[in-house]
């Protein structure tokens, strides 16, 4: 089960909105126990997507993750 602002990441790639398995978001909002909405932004902090996810399309995060940065000018669209 997943929380309210909750670190998640991507366990797919999400192309039509640039996202990729490992970007990380936030949980913002609980529609029900299987789907959940999240946030992702970008390191400025502006919103780059905001997507109501299923949550077999996420995990949580653990000691055995690194965060890494990528640039969204080279996401394919």
């Amino acid at each position: 089960m997943f929380t309210l602002h909750q670190t998640v990441a991507l366990t797919h790639d999400f192309p039509e909105s640039g996202l990729q398995s490992g970007d990380l978001g936030a949980v913002v909002a609980i529609h029900d126990p299987e789907h959940v909405e999240v946030e992702f932004v970008a390191a400025s902090g502006r919103t780059h997507s905001l997507l109501t996810l299923s949550t077999g399309n996420l995990r949580v995060l653990d000691d055995q993750d690194l965060i890494a940065v990528r640039s969204l000018a080279t996401a394919t669209p």
